[in-house]
This record gives structure tokens, C-alpha cells and sequence, in this order.
């Protein structure tokens, strides 16, 4: 399985801590929680395969390559067994990297996103790439917008810069995506995850259901769960306050309240 070396950023020191973003993003979207963390932790920030400063692979790849990616950064940047977060593609990813690679990861924490995709859903998913390559990145933006963000908030120079990076994303690094995206299938595997690990959903989530995040915590042991109250599917960026905060206290293993 080929490997691609991302592009990423270290800050801070103490317990480490590995940062996956959504497709689409890129390491720099999680607005003020690596600098909170920092003071705490050695967080690194990666740029998933074709976004931001990561280059594509030479082929379509499946998410298990992507896991392997994120394995090669960890050993990358001299790191051992780090907690990881994951939001949305990255939840899914972070995912594979523990069942693909057990005792890579300490911890986890899985944020909106599903133990697997449906079989009915499928099609739908590999559309959103299909979209961009008939018609450029600039068709997929509204959409995407609207799933991503609340109306009240879809006005805020956040989800501006976040319409920049989107247009500016290669059509292929997008469609390749979300066929990975298309075809995960996680959930009949979970049980076999022995770390603490922690589902952070958002009430207010258009493209991750609480039900689906429910049924991802239910299938991992001893799982934590935790909704975010008005919190969209990118609550790192609308909700930055209570993410942050949700994640900092399960990493320093305070109460994070309940689902």
C-alpha cells in the first residue's frame, strides 16, 4: 500500500495528541483548541492525503491507506501512542488507525461522524465527488456550506475562509474522498477497540445524525458519548467554545457530561 508523507505541525509538550480533520479542510480549521491543548500536550496537526500541504497518492486510495498514512506521521515525528481526534473523515480514519493498527493509539475521540456507512447511503456520498468533477469545486460550496454550518452562523468570516478552502481544493483529492468516505464500513469491528475513547455528536448536526453517533459510541467498549448542545457538524468552528472544552476534560480525565 503506498504511503504519502503528510504535512504537519507540532506544538506545545506533555501527552501527545494527534489532529484529523474533515475532508475538504485542512490542518489549520480547528480554530483556538491547539493553542488551549498546547499548554498540556505535544499536538500534531496533519493535513490529511491531497489537502493543504499533503500531496495525492499515485492511485485511488481506500481508507485503510489513509490510516496508513497518519501511522507514518505518528513515527514521523517521533511520537509513540498518542491520544487522536478525529472529525468527521477524520473520525473515520482515526478509526481504521485503531483497528488496522492496534496499540498505535492511546486514546480516541470520534467527532461526527458514523461507525459506517449505509449501503442505501453509498451513492449519494460518491455523488458529492462525481458533483465536483463535472462541474469544479465552486458547485459543491453552497451544499457543502449548509450541511456543514447553522443558518444563524453561515454569514461568519469562519465559514468564508472555510468556502475559500473548499474552492481552492483539488477536484481529485475531493471525489477520491469521498469514494473512501462511500465505502467505510467500521461498525461490525468496534468491539475489538480496547482504549478510552470518547463520541463527541452535535445536536444540531445535519450530516452526522446523534443517532448514528449514538450507535458508534454503543459499539465501542466502555465508549463515553457526549452532545453538544446547538453544536453543527463543524462544531470545532461554530461551537468552538464547548469543543474544546468537551475534549479538554475527557484528555484530563474530568467529566465530559452525557449524550
Amino acid at each position: 500500500m503506498e504511503v504519502v508523507d503528510l504535512h504537519g505541525t507540532v506544538g506545545g509538550s506533555g501527552e501527545e495528541l494527534v489532529l484529523l480533520h474533515p475532508i475538504g479542510l485542512d490542518s489549520t480549521f480547528w480554530g483556538a483548541m491547539p493553542a488551549m491543548l498546547a499548554h498540556t500536550h505535544r499536538v500534531l496537526r496533519l493535513d490529511l492525503r491531497g489537502f493543504g500541504g499533503s500531496s495525492l497518492g499515485v492511485e485511488p486510495a481506500p481508507i485503510q491507506a489513509y490510516a496508513a498514512d497518519v501511522l507514518h506521521a505518528i513515527r514521523r515525528h517521533g511520537l509513540h501512542r498518542p491520544a487522536v481526534l478525529g472529525l468527521s473523515f477524520g473520525g473515520m480514519i482515526a478509526q481504521t488507525l485503531a483497528l488496522e493498527h492496534p496499540g498505535s493509539v492511546s486514546r480516541l475521540i470520534l467527532c461526527g461522524c458514523p461507525g459506517g456507512i449505509p449501503a442505501e447511503a453509498r451513492p449519494a456520498l460518491r455523488e458529492r465527488g462525481a458533483a465536483a468533477e463535472r462541474d469544479g469545486m465552486e458547485s459543491v460550496v453552497p451544499l457543502t456550506v449548509d450541511r456543514w454550518f447553522t443558518p444563524a452562523f453561515v454569514d461568519s468570516p469562519v465559514v468564508e475562509r472555510v468556502r475559500a478552502r473548499l474552492r481552492s481544493n483539488s477536484v481529485r483529492a475531493w471525489s477520491e474522498g469521498w469514494q473512501a468516505i462511500s465505502d467505510f464500513d467500521a461498525l461490525p469491528c468496534l468491539g475489538a477497540i480496547d482504549v478510552p475513547t470518547l463520541v463527541v455528536a452535535g445536536e444540531q448536526d445535519a450530516a452526522t445524525s446523534p443517532a448514528a453517533s449514538a450507535a458508534l459510541a454503543a459499539a465501542i467498549p466502555s465508549a463515553r458519548s457526549v452532545t453538544l448542545p446547538g453544536a453543527p457538524h463543524m462544531m470545532q468552528l461554530e461551537t468552538s467554545g464547548l469543543f474544546t472544552e468537551a475534549v479538554s476534560n475527557f484528555l484530563a480525565g474530568r467529566p465530559v457530561g452525557a449524550g
